[in-house]
């Protein structure tokens, strides 16, 4: 071959070089739109499922109830989770009277409660098995619910003591500073992420109910 045309053929090389390199470092959908000049689909992860969204990042962001750092005079240790039913708040005490602040909601009339427990179990997704007082009332609960994005636990729950309730997550932020539940306390998904990092099995939890009006 003529010198000439042997430097022609190793410029075309080092081209095609350049465009498989080019290629490669391509994801797969945006390889398939350059290939076939139609939008990529965009792909599911891997346990998410067609018609749901997942709410596990949902935090609240503005207002009162957004998860922030405050001032907060308490004796109690380090790592203490307070409730205090009345403001619809749950303190987790970091101690020099600091404490990181979330905003939750609470049981509704007549299913507020107080008293020392400890954080017995912790799950992630948890499924919901309503208990039989709380079919009795609402006879239209299912039975079982697996957990998931519409598991209305939320993304995270903890259990207190021997009792029946949990702090949890919840798929309804919209309620967080309500009291709605029937005893369970409920954060939005995102900072009971966050909460459950925080918390241990035997976590100590103080719940103040309500003040009488």
């Amino acid at each position: 071959m003529p010198p000439f045309d042997a430097f022609l053929a190793k410029r075309l090389m080092a081209a095609l070089a350049g465009v498989f390199a080019v290629a490669l470092a391509l994801p797969a959908p945006a390889l398939a739109q350059a290939a076939s000049g139609a939008p990529a689909q965009e792909t599911m992860n891997v346990g998410e499922e067609p018609g749901r969204v997942s709410t596990d990042e949902v935090v609240i962001e503005d207002g009162p109830f957004r998860r922030q750092l405050v001032f907060y005079r308490t004796s109690e240790a380090p790592g203490t989770f307070i409730i205090e039913t009345s403001e619809r708040f749950l303190y987790v005490v970091l101690g020099n009277n600091k404490a990181l602040r979330y905003g939750i909601g609470v049981g509704r009339d007549g299913f507020q409660w107080q008293g020392l427990v400890k954080i017995t179990r912790k799950l992630e997704w948890p499924d919901w098995t309503p208990p039989p007082e709380m079919i009795a009332r609402q006879p239209y609960l299912p039975r079982f619910m697996a957990g998931g994005p519409g598991n209305p636990l939320g993304a995270r729950a903890m259990y207190l003591g021997t009792t029946v309730y949990r702090i949890h997550g919840t798929n309804q932020p919209e309620t967080i500073g309500q009291s709605i539940s029937s005893g369970c306390f409920r954060l939005a998904n995102g900072d009971v992420v966050d909460l459950y990092s925080r918390a241990n099995v035997g976590t100590k939890v103080i719940i103040h109910q309500a003040a009488a009006l």
